[in-house]
């Protein structure tokens, strides 16, 4: 279990994790539903997981957000250190996604168009994660979901120990009651992922990098918890490119640590080269 204590973290962040962790409860009451016993049973912990209103800040620039928004004492906790990659990663990431989502402009409307008129609802989905320095930002995709996922999720891990169990372990369920057909398409092709690109644009997020987590997320990592807010979260990395779904959460956290200890430009432009080919293999897909 990770800490604000858990050696090999850089004394900066130290305040970063303590923060992020601090406020974050394990566990959650369970909701009083016909399967309350098999959730206690369980033990599974509060998914925490809310869909954010796109208002305003869309357009906005994250460290602008965070700025106008966080406390004395939350600034204090962002040292104001260089992303992994510095302006050379930057560039290519400006110069990947501004061309990117040109091309994919049609395409994006395409099944912004269909996810209205087949689910209706909201198009996007924004969920709050932690990015470089531990800085929260909304990470966008099209929505694959229902519109209660939450209560859905709830009641489905209540009912169902061994999904409760999986969920614990990867954050992921193979069978997942959420996502809609629609949604399974998106999220095979990877479609839902492309809303991403403005992340990048804004800064948030780098074109190549580790998967974006939550705060509950971040004990999972361990002492390599300092190596993912060393860069900005990313569209596509070393995971994706190694086998998506198929590779357990223990070693999806080492693989981005790998990255992140071994960065190179070259690095990301093989991975670039590698996500065209993964993304092609459905059967490997989250």
């Amino acid at each position: 279990m990770m800490t604000a204590e858990t050696p090999d973290i850089h004394p900066v962040r130290r305040g970063i994790v303590a923060r992020l962790l601090g406020g974050d409860s394990p566990t959650i009451a369970t909701r009083n539903t016909t399967c309350s016993g098999a959730a206690s049973r369980a033990g599974w912990p509060s998914t925490k997981w809310r869909p954010h209103r796109i208002d305003a800040d869309f357009g906005r620039s994250n460290d602008a957000v965070a700025a106008a928004r966080a406390t004395p004492s939350e600034k204090a906790d962002w040292p104001n250190l260089q992303p992994v990659g510095g302006w050379r990663k930057r560039a290519l990431d400006l110069a990947v996604a501004s061309t990117a989502i040109i091309l994919a402009l049609p395409l994006m409307a395409a099944v912004a168009l269909l996810i209205k008129l087949v689910t209706g609802g909201p198009v996007l989905f924004a969920h709050r994660r932690i990015g470089f320095n531990g800085r929260p930002f909304r990470c966008y995709k099209f929505r694959t979901m229902v519109e209660n996922a939450e209560q859905v999720l709830e009641d489905y891990l209540a009912c169902n120990p061994q999904a409760a169990d999986e969920w614990r372990e990867t954050q992921k369920l193979k069978f997942d009651p959420r996502i809609t057909f629609l949604g399974q398409m998106l999220r095979k092709s990877s479609l839902d992922e492309l809303p991403q690109l403005v992340n990048v644009l804004r800064g948030e997020m780098s074109c190549v990098g580790p998967r974006p987590i939550v705060a509950n997320e971040l004990v999972r990592y361990g002492s390599a918890a300092d190596e993912y807010l060393q860069t900005r979260p990313g569209i596509t990395g070393l995971w994706q490119i190694s086998g998506r779904s198929g590779v357990d959460y223990a070693r999806r956290v080492a693989l981005d640590a790998e990255y992140v200890r071994n960065w190179s430009i070259w690095s990301d432009f093989i991975i670039l080269a590698w996500t065209a080919v993964a993304v092609m293999r459905f059967d490997q897909a989250s």
